[in-house]
C-alpha cells in the first residue's frame, strides 16, 4: 500500500530518497514527504498529489543531510492532504516517522496523549506513533520506539529518526513488510526492495516484531524485549521490473496472491465474536436508523455488480428484508421505487466509476440513504455517500479486478452481520459466522499454493473460443465472475449462467468443443446442479468442477476437478473465485496477452 525509504551513509539523503519514492510509485499514493536530518534537526518537506510536486517544494526549500526518510501515503486516516502526508513529528519537533498500515487504537491514545499536554495536527493514526515516542523517550530512541510499540495495537511498519539520538534510524515491522538494504558504510530501510534494488542487492527481511537499528557502522535487529536477533542476508537477483512487482510476472497474479492479507485487512478490527456482529465506524447510521430500513437497492457496475448479487443472497438471507440490484448505467434512466426508508448501497473499487456516482446521486435526491462500499480513500462516493466501508484491499494495478472483488464481498457480509443481528440472525449463528470468516485468508492459501494444478488446467483450455460457466445460488453470480475474468483478458466469449437455466436456451451450444465451468461446493444445492451436470456430459460437454470434497456423483462426470476447502455457503463465493482468477490468468498468459492492461479496458471508467 504506502511506500518507506530510509537511508542513512555519506551521501546526500534526500536525491536517494526522492529516487526510491519514484520506484514506489506504481503502488499508488495520495501524497509525499521526507524528513532529513540538516545537521541541527530534524527538517521536513511534504506535499499533497504526486512526488513531482514535493520534488518542486525541495526545489524551491532544499534540505541537506546524510540520514532521512521518506513516504508516499495512500491514505486510511484523513484526507489526502500535504497535513496528513508523511512524516509526522511530536510536538518538539525532534521525532519523525513514516508509517505503513493501522493503529487500532489510535483513539484511545491520543485522547491519552492529549491528557498529558501533546497536540496534534493531523486527522491520522500515524501521528500516535510520534508523540508516543516523544513521550517515552530517555536517551536511547531504540528504547523509546520499543516502549511505544507495546502500546499499540495493530499493523505497522514504521522508520523512526530523531534529533535527540541523532546517528541512527530506528525501524520496526508487524503486519507491514519492511526491509534492510546493505551498503558500504551505508544502509536502507524500505517497504519494498524496488525502491533501493538500483543501490543494494542484498537485504535483510525483517520479521513481524522485530526491531531494527540502523547506523552508518552497521546494524542490529532486536525483539521487543531488545534482546539481539540474528536474520539471514539474502541476495537479489530480480530486475527492476520484477521486483516492481513483487517477483510476481504480472501485477494481477500478485494481486491474486495478496488476497489472505486483503481479506484480513478488511476483516481486521471489524469483528465482534462474541456478539456475533460486525462494528463499522463509517456506517454513520443508529441501530434505530437502521432498523427503519424497509428495503436496500445495491448498484454497481461489472464486477462490483457481481459482488452485489452476493450481498443480495446475503442480506435476504440473515437479514430478511427485500434487496434489488441493479445495474448503475441503468438505474438513472428508469423509474424506481425508493424514498426515505430505502438504503441504496453502491459498490466501486475506485470510487470515482461515473454511472455508479450518478445512480448514488439520483438515489440520494430521491430521499434515500446512501452507503457506499470503495477501496480509495478520499475519492468522490467515498465524500458524497452518508456512510460506507472501505474495504482496504490496497492499490488495484491489474484491469481485472481480483482481490477487490473479494474484499468487497467481505465488506457486504460485514454490513450483513450488523444489519442481521439487529434483525433475525441469533447469536449462535453469527459467531459460527465469524469463526468461518476468521479460517478464510488461510484457506484462500491453501488455494493459492496449488496454483500450479490450475496452471496444468489451462494449457488444456487454452485454445477454446467459447465457455460456459454455471452455479446456482450463492454461486451463480462466482459464475458470471468467472466468465467475466476470462474474457476481460484472454478475450474468449465466454458466459455465465444459472445453471438450471442452461436448459432454457445455452443448452443448445453444448458439444465436445465447448467447455462448462461448473461451481459446485457441496452446498444445500449440490444434489440439483448435479442434475446439470448430466445434462451437459450427455450431450458431450467437457466438464470443468470446482467443488470442496471428494464427490462421488461427480465421479465418472467431471473431466476435470479441482477442489476449494470445505466452508459455509455464504463465503463459498470468495473461495470459489480464487481458483477461476487464476484458470483466467494463466490462460491468458499462455495466449501471449497484455494480462495488467488488456485491449479496450481502463481500470477507473470515468465517462457515462
Amino acid at each position: 500500500m504506502c511506500g518507506i525509504v530510509g537511508y542513512i551513509g555519506k551521501r546526500g539523503a534526500t536525491e536517494l530518497l526522492i529516487e526510491g519514492l519514484h520506484r514506489l510509485e506504481y503502488r499508488g499514493y495520495d501524497s509525499a514527504g521526507v524528513a532529513v536530518m540538516n545537521g541541527n534537526g530534524v527538517e521536513t518537506r511534504k506535499a499533497a498529489g504526486k512526488i513531482v510536486n514535493l520534488e518542486e517544494a525541495l526545489s524551491a526549500n532544499p534540505v541537506h543531510g546524510d540520514l532521512g526518510i521518506a513516504h508516499t501515503r495512500w491514505a486510511t486516516h484523513g484526507v489526502p492532504n500535504e497535513c496528513n502526508a508523511h512524516p509526522h513529528i511530536d510536538c518538539k519537533g525532534n521525532v519523525a516517522v513514516v508509517h505503513n498500515g493501522i493503529i487500532e487504537n489510535a483513539n484511545v491514545l491520543r485522547a491519552e496523549l492529549q491528557k498529558h499536554g501533546h497536540t496534534f495536527v493531523s486527522e491520522t493514526d500515524t501521528e500516535v506513533i510520534a508523540h508516543l515516542i516523544e513521550e517515552a523517550f530517555d536517551g536511547k530512541l531504540e528504547d523509546a520506539v520499543i516502549e511505544a510499540l507495546w502500546q499499540i495495537e495493530g499493523t505497522y511498519g514504521i522508520a523512526v529518526v530523531s534529533s535527540l539520538d541523532p546517528d541512527k534510524i530506528v525501524a520496526a515491522r508487524k503486519g507491514s513488510p519492511l526491509l534492510i538494504g546493505l551498503g558500504e558504510g551505508e544502509y536502507y530501510v524500505a517497504s519494498d526492495v524496488s525502491a533501493i534494488l538500483a543501490q543494494t542487492r542484498e537485504v535483510v527481511y525483517l520479521d513481524d516484531g522485530d526491531v531494527a537499528v540502523l547506523t552508518r557502522n552497521g546494524y542490529t535487529v532486536l525483539d521487543q524485549r531488545a534482546q539481539q536477533l540474528e536474520r539471514q542476508v539474502s541476495k537479489i537477483d530480480w530486475d527492476l521490473d520484477q521486483i516492481e512487482r513483487g517477483g510476481f510476472d504480472h501485477f494481477m497474479l500478485k494481486e491474486i496472491f495478496e488476497q489472505p492479507a486483503t481479506i484480513e485487512n478488511c476483516m481486521r478490527g471489524r469483528l465482534l465474536p462474541e456478539e456475533g456482529t460486525s462494528k463499522l465506524g463509517g456506517l454513520n447510521m443508529t441501530d434505530d436508523e437502521l432498523l427503519s430500513i424497509d428495503n436496500i437497492v445495491i448498484t454497481a457496475c461489472g464486477t462490483s455488480w457481481h459482488s452485489a448479487l452476493i450481498g443480495e443472497h446475503m442480506i435476504e438471507d440473515l437479514c430478511r428484508i427485500p434487496v434489488e440490484v441493479e445495474y448503475a448505467s441503468e438505474f438513472r434512466y428508469r423509474n424506481p421505487i425508493i424514498n426515505e426508508r430505502t438504503l441504496c448501497i453502491v459498490i466501486s473499487q475506485s470510487g470515482e466509476t461515473a454511472d455508479t456516482l450518478a445512480a448514488m446521486r439520483e438515489a440520494k435526491q430521491r430521499g434515500a440513504r446512501t452507503y457506499g462500499i470503495v477501496n480509495v480513500v478520499g475519492s468522490t462516493i467515498a465524500r458524497e455517500t452518508d456512510g460506507g466501508i472501505y474495504v482496504h484491499a490496497g492499490p488495484e494495478i491489474g484491469v481485472a479486478s481480483t482481490k477487490a472483488f473479494t474484499s468487497q464481498v467481505m465488506a457486504l457480509l460485514l454490513f450483513t452481520l450488523k444489519l442481521g443481528r439487529l434483525r433475525s440472525l441469533g447469536v449462535i449463528r453469527g459467531r459460527e459466522i465469524i469463526e468461518k470468516m476468521q479460517e478464510l485468508p488461510k484457506q484462500i492459501q491453501e488455494v493459492l499454493d496449488r496454483a500450479p494444478e490450475i496452471e496444468k488446467l489451462a494449457d488444456e483450455f487454452k485454445d477454446e473460443v467459447n465457455f460456459l460457466y454455471l452455479g446456482r445460488g450463492y454461486n451463480f453470480p462466482t459464475a458470471l465472475e468467472g466468465a467475466l475474468k476470462l474474457k476481460e483478458i484472454s478475450y474468449i466469449h465466454a458466459e455465465g449462467y444459472p445453471a438450471a437455466e442452461m436448459k432454457h436456451g445455452p443448452i443448445a451450444l453444448i458439444d465436445e468443443r465447448m467447455p462448462v465451468v461448473f461451481i459446485a461446493p457441496h452446498d444445500s444445492v449440490f444434489d440439483k446442479l448435479m442434475s446439470n451436470v448430466q445434462e451437459v456430459k450427455a450431450r458431450g460437454g467437457r466438464v470443468l468442477a470446482i467443488t470442496s470434497r471428494a464427490e462421488p456423483d461427480l465421479k465418472g462426470k467431471a473431466d476435470y476437478e479441482f477442489q476449494i476447502p470445505e466452508t459455509i455457503d455464504l463465503l463459498t463465493p470468495i473461495l470459489a473465485s480464487v481458483p477461476l482468477q487464476l484458470l483466467a490468468y494463466y490462460i491468458a498468459v499462455k495466449r501471449g496477452n497484455n494480462v495488467d492492461q488488456p485491449r479496450n479496458l481502463a481500470k477507473s471508467v470515468t465517462v457515462e
